[in-house]
């Protein structure tokens, strides 16, 4: 690996120059391992010591292999503690699915902690989503962070970069229902959901904006327990995210 080698991959942490190379970075063994099927790779860099124990779980048809020294990895991560492995992947060209009302999926606005819309990324492939539509100042999904959230999904969840208001205006119009959470929402836990529809998820800070919650048809509300108790203000968009998603699925298989 020349400094020149090493400078490039690192300028994959960036914004700028994934935007420039089209490529992105997926780190440590188990986020490798669980992509490295599902995206063209443009490079596999790791270890020999990492090369001789993974070797035979690695496809037959990847020549791009680099063993490195341990000091480059550690020049070239962008993680804390880099692990032994980096790939570099070409980011794909991913179609715009179109919403449909017998499919959930989730819109996310204005999500910007990278840790989140990994966390979110992982939850929807847990609970069989395979669509997140996203405003176009949400995080971006091959943010070395987000990716190293997603702990592999992000092979397995297709994530739409989309003006949100016009998609979720387009999908009412199509007779999707489009969900939301909110303070003055209903209980999530007595308002009927239907199986599919689209889940809008806001910022951490800030919710749901006024140009989004202007297309939302049912207002929904995550209650602490007991009522009425003291408790925090708000929960973690991710958190919130889960209880949500996994109230839909439980109406679901128990009107099934």
């Amino acid at each position: 690996m020349t400094k020149a080698n090493r400078r490039f991959i690192a300028s994959l942490a960036t914004a700028k120059g994934r935007r420039e190379h089209s490529l992105f970075v997926a780190e440590g063994t188990k986020c490798v391992l669980e992509t490295i099927n599902s995206f063209k790779v443009y490079a596999l860099l790791c270890t020999d010591a990492w090369y001789t124990a993974h070797a035979d779980a690695l496809p037959a048809g990847i020549h791009d292999i680099t063993v490195v020294r341990r000091a480059d990895i550690i020049e070239m991560s962008s993680l804390t503690t880099p692990a032994d492995v980096i790939a570099v992947y070409h980011i794909p060209d991913t179609a715009m699915i179109t919403p449909s009302a017998s499919r959930l999926a989730l819109a996310l606005d204005r999500v910007q902690d990278p840790g989140n819309l990994g966390t979110i990324i992982r939850i929807a492939s847990w609970m069989g989503i395979g669509d997140i539509y996203c405003s176009h100042d949400t995080v971006d999904l091959y943010n070395p962070k987000v990716v190293q959230a997603t702990m592999g999904a992000i092979a397995r969840v297709a994530v739409h970069y989309c003006d949100l208001p016009a998609m979720l205006a387009d999908s009412r119009r199509s007779g999707v229902a489009v969900y939301g959470t909110f303070l003055d929402g209903d209980d999530i836990y007595t308002a009927p959901l239907t199986p599919g529809g689209i889940v809008v998820m806001g910022n951490e800070g800030n919710g749901i904006s006024d140009a989004v919650a202007s297309h939302v048809d049912h207002r929904l509300y995550i209650p602490s327990y007991p009522p009425g108790a003291p408790c925090v203000e708000s929960l973690n968009v991710s958190v919130a995210t889960a209880i949500t998603v996994a109230e839909f699925r439980r109406q679901t298989y128990k009107n099934s």
